[in-house]
């Protein structure tokens, strides 16, 4: 931008696309959803970092004028994910026959999104979205953790059972729960499927078994 409400000359359609969390909201009880226009209560300092980088963004826009979206989404899964996260973490874990940890009583509940749904939500926003508007994006499948593990040890006793007969649930072990672990996320996509026409072809079912074949292979 040359100045404040003067964008570069080439640089007319340079947008600027944040990508963001739901754990920028808080957290949930029983009921309820994240809307764009939930207040921000971030719990932990990972999500109050998140929250201060939307604020960021929406400053550069509402100040300067700058040509940005912002999307906040629900948990990730699918191939290439990095190992540390829960889904991938539990199949290695468990392909390796070593304890499956699970935080607390594993009742913590999750909005589960197919990553190449996230994608495509982003690509839509990017090439579509209002400037200066936020779109949350959920795959409207909530899961707690221990029925996530669950189905991951079913599909592998499917696909690649234990040499030894066992069931892979028999490794489930529970471990102290995390600080600032936040009970329930779930994300309301209406905005994003009203205005952009955006559907999740994914359901949790489907993408989890696509998931583990391809850890498996």
């Amino acid at each position: 931008m040359e100045k404040p409400g003067v964008v570069k000359s080439g640089y007319e359609n340079a947008r600027f696309h944040h990508i963001s969390t739901d754990e920028v909201y808080g957290t949930l009880g029983d009921t309820g959803m994240f809307r764009e226009d939930t207040p921000y209560a971030p719990n932990s300092p990972y999500s109050a970092s998140k929250a201060s980088s939307d604020f960021l963004v929406r400053a550069y826009h509402h100040t300067y004028g700058m040509n940005v979206t912002t999307s906040n989404c629900s948990n990730n899964y699918g191939p290439k994910q990095h190992n540390e996260k829960l889904i991938p973490h539990i199949i290695a874990k468990a392909l390796s026959l070593q304890p499956l940890p699970i935080y607390g009583t594993g009742e913590n509940i999750r909005d589960w999104l197919y990553v190449l749904d996230h994608c495509k939500a982003i690509d839509l926003i990017y090439h579509n979205g209002k400037s200066g508007e936020t779109y949350n994006i959920g795959g409207r499948n909530e899961r707690n953790n221990i029925t996530i593990v669950k189905t991951i040890c079913a599909i592998l006793d499917e696909r690649k059972p234990r040499a030894d007969g066992k069931k892979y649930e028999d490794l489930i072990t529970f471990v102290a729960d995390r600080a600032g672990h936040d009970f329930r996320y779930a994300i309301d996509a209406t905005k994003l499927e009203n205005e952009l026409g955006w559907r999740a072809d994914e359901t949790f079912d489907t993408g989890i078994v696509k998931t583990v074949e391809w850890y498996l292979k």
